[in-house]
């Protein structure tokens, strides 16, 4: 992708499908949605995280399912031959649901998210900003209450957080010149995700980084 070039929704699309291709690869839990209409779609995932605490699986669950985590590890639910899992001295274990979004305003992808515990309480915007890891504070608190917000979801019509797109563009060039500069061939989403993800406790396996975008 050339740095000078807009980001349209079509390639949007086209690095998304690239993206979920590979976590199908790996069974990272990705996949696209379209809306009832078909004209908008977005790529989301349910992902579930444990504060703290020990976690035991019962042996029919997922080995991806992991024991003995250490605090702010996570793991993935099978959606359905998940049976039973046990937590001994967990202080909490949260589901989250993200989806990315285009945004046709700033023309970049955009991170929607929703929380809530395992009893169906949602978060708050206090407690999203409470969990968010403390390397990642100290660049957020000159705005933080403007930066993680809650909007209504465009295709869904549910109340949801967004992680602000307005800086996206600050930070991306960058990674584009400078794969440009090398001449290696990056996904857009991919690099975005790998930077903003990790501030809402979304992390992507290594793999993803070997994965080269091919030109439309």
């Amino acid at each position: 992708m050339e740095v000078d070039e807009l980001f349209g929704e079509k390639a949007f699309q086209h690095y998304c499908a690239e993206f979920i291709k590979h976590s199908q690869q790996i069974g990272d839990g990705w996949e696209w949605k379209t809306s009832k209409d078909g004209s908008d779609g977005y790529m989301c995932k349910a992902h579930f995280q444990i504060r703290t605490g020990t976690v035991e699986s019962h042996p029919s669950a997922s080995a991806d399912v992991q024991t003995n985590l250490p605090a702010e590890d996570t793991f993935e639910l099978p959606p359905d031959d998940f049976e039973v899992v046990q937590t001994e001295a967990a202080s909490e274990v949260i589901k989250y649901e993200y989806h990315v979004l285009y945004s046709c305003s700033y023309q970049v992808p955009v991170l929607y998210f929703r929380a809530s515990f395992l009893d169906g309480r949602p978060l708050t915007v206090k407690d999203v900003w409470e969990r968010v890891h403390e390397c990642y504070k100290t660049q957020l608190l000159q705005g933080p209450w403007d930066t993680i917000t809650q909007q209504e979801h465009p295709i869904l019509g549910q109340p949801f957080f967004v992680l602000h797109p307005c800086k996206t563009n600050e930070f991306m060039i960058p990674v584009l010149k400078n794969s440009q500069k090398i001449n290696r061939k990056v996904n857009y989403i991919t690099s975005w995700l790998s930077i903003v993800g990790p501030v809402l406790g979304l992390n992507l396996p290594l793999s993803y980084a070997n994965v080269i975008s091919q030109d439309e």
